[in-house]
């Protein structure tokens, strides 16, 4: 596998290493030299100084044979055009973009692109963290738009329906049921006992929701 990194910050300097430690083939854009000097003494990957934007600077680095391009510089505007070029012209078949301001969020979804943005996610989980301690997200799809939370049931629960737990259209989705260390599907007339673990699939206003439902902090 060949990957294509642009922007040799914190961020893609790890990204770079990772790949590279896996036995990816990886070449890393920078337009600054000294950005370099983030990566790691034993990283033997490709770097190029260059700017991405630059005429067949993305095909020296060898686009055309890549398998993926990450863009992951500070300049969302850099990352989005880099990631369209790599996308519609040289047909890259997957390509992310780092969203650095959220407010350019929508440039990158109006090209299609695959957004991670790290502002986004991290203001949203330090709010969870803050407004409800309680409850562990242990999965977080997208950009934190929906996560999966492991929940203890509270004991007075025990007795209850999963569907009252995850109604038809709160936003939550019961996905695995821990009893007795094992796991097992949820089915929504199952009743909770002691003990019980409950994953769920939810939104940050779902999750308000079933804390209501719940009325208690002891356990979700």
């Amino acid at each position: 596998m060949f990957i294509i990194i642009v922007g040799c910050g914190r961020v893609g300097s790890e990204l770079a290493y990772g790949l590279y430690k896996k036995g990816t083939e990886v070449a890393i854009i920078d337009f600054v030299g000294g950005s370099f000097s983030h990566l790691p003494s034993d990283y033997r990957g490709r770097t190029m100084e260059a700017e991405v934007l630059s005429e067949d600077v993305l095909k020296r680095a060898g686009v055309e044979e890549a398998d993926g391009l990450a863009a992951v510089t500070n300049s969302d505007s850099v990352n989005a055009v880099a990631g369209h070029l790599a996308q519609s012209v040289y047909h890259v078949p997957n390509v992310v973009v780092r969203n650095y301001d959220p407010r350019w969020r929508e440039l990158h979804e109006t090209f299609g692109l695959q957004v991670v943005s790290s502002t986004a996610w991290g203001a949203q989980r330090i709010e969870e963290l803050l407004s409800q301690p309680a409850g562990r997200a242990v999965f977080s799809a997208g950009n934190g738009e929906v996560e999966v939370y492991e929940l203890p049931v509270p004991e007075d629960w025990a007795g209850r329906a999963v569907v009252d737990l995850a109604p038809a259209g709160a936003d939550v989705l019961a996905v695995s049921l821990t009893r007795a260390g094992k796991a097992m599907l949820p089915r929504p007339e199952m009743h909770f006992e002691r003990g019980d673990v409950i994953h769920v699939s939810a939104t940050l206003a779902g999750m308000e929701g079933l804390r209501g439902r719940v009325g208690t902090r002891g356990g979700l």
